[in-house]
């Protein structure tokens, strides 16, 4: 899940000074990383250095807070072995959801006689800090990207909605990014039923239960150690109590046609970030995130160039592919399939034409 906090004051003292030894041994390098920009990511003056605005804004930054899906994190709890794979496989799906709000949701707004425009623009600086346990000790793979309110060269602040209504695309393409990213690193294998839950094949859900994460106080705020959590970890077990699992659907089911369908109902317009996300959601095994962009850019070529708030939309049937599905078929979900389904379209035109001289 990605929720995106506003911030109105510089102090990152609480981020910068949390190392997250939890994940020592399991997370390449250490908790901050930069993925943009330079500097100590446990000083806080440099690190407050990228909450840039401008003297009549009130926000200096956002603090985007990306969290693995709760079968994932346990799997660092259940699976030592596979813990460090989880743990890269998050971070690599994190980054594709940040690098897609760079992308797509980063724009200022001008003022041109009397008319708005929209501006593509870049963060200048982007930190991030992998944590792997929750306030009560509880495993809870996730991460804190810390980016400013004033993107690179600008000297007006980026539209905070623009942000946030591209946060419910970047996280369904972060999960479907992670889902992919976790089959690749680890034996386990992740997938997305139709009511949009995550499970994990033969994972019980009885440690979903164990460990839900919800509590009735918000917990004081503790350093773990790995040792640490792996002896919390050990004494929560003696209290599971398995419930089973769930059976997924036949892995050549990678692409559920009826939540992609369903994704758009009641739409009066759908835009490039809507079917972003339900083409996401409806990897139910998940998919390589530059591979799903590139194919929603393929098969949608009018919506290539969406950015900002206020993009251009399609119809409802144009979204579903409902002219494109009744003559081919199928819908397919790989970029190399996508070109062999176009160059067969352009043969069969091209004899159309032939036909009709």
């Amino acid at each position: 899940m990605i929720r995106i906090y506003v911030r109105r004051t510089r102090d990152v003292d609480y981020l910068a000074s949390d190392r997250a030894e939890e994940l020592d041994g399991w997370r390449d390098g250490p908790a901050g990383q930069w993925w943009r920009g330079g500097g100590d990511p446990h000083d806080p003056r440099d690190v407050a250095r990228l909450l840039t605005s401008t003297p009549r804004a009130g926000v200096v930054g956002y603090d985007i807070v990306i969290a693995a899906p709760r079968p994932v994190s346990i799997l660092m709890a259940v699976d030592h072995a596979s813990a460090s794979g989880a743990v890269a496989a998050h971070q690599r799906a994190a980054r594709a959801a940040v690098d897609y709000l760079d992308d797509r949701a980063v724009v200022v707004r001008r003022h041109d006689a009397g008319e708005r425009h929209e501006e593509s623009a870049h963060w200048s600086d982007i930190v991030s800090y992998t944590h792997g346990v929750n306030r009560h000790g509880e495993p809870h793979l996730h991460d804190h990207v810390l980016v400013g309110a004033r993107p690179l060269g600008q000297s007006l602040v980026l539209d905070g909605r623009s942000l946030f209504a591209h946060a419910v695309a970047a996280d369904a393409l972060y999960r479907a990014s992670l889902r992919h990213e976790v089959a690749a690193r680890t034996p386990w294998i992740v997938w997305r039923s139709f009511t949009g839950a995550e499970h994990v094949v033969d994972l019980d859900e009885g440690y979903r239960a164990l460990w839900g994460g919800h509590h009735r106080d918000r917990g004081s705020k503790l350093h773990w150690s790995n040792d640490d959590a792996r002896r919390s970890w050990r004494h929560d077990l003696s209290r599971f109590d398995a419930l089973g699992t769930l059976a997924p659907p036949p892995l050549t089911r990678r692409f559920d046609e009826h939540a992609f369908a369903g994704a758009f109902e009641g739409r009066a317009s759908v835009t490039r970030r809507d079917v972003l996300a339900a083409w996401s959601d409806a990897a139910v095994f998940g998919q390589d995130a530059a591979v799903l962009s590139r194919s929603v850019d393929v098969l949608y070529p009018t919506l290539r160039e969406s950015r900002g708030l206020r993009a251009p939309g399609i119809g409802v049937a144009d979204a579903r592919l409902t002219a494109v599905v009744r003559d081919q078929g199928p819908r397919p979900v790989e970029f190399e399939d996508l070109t062999r389904w176009r160059y067969r379209s352009r043969e069969r035109s091209r004899d159309a034409t032939e036909r009709s001289r």
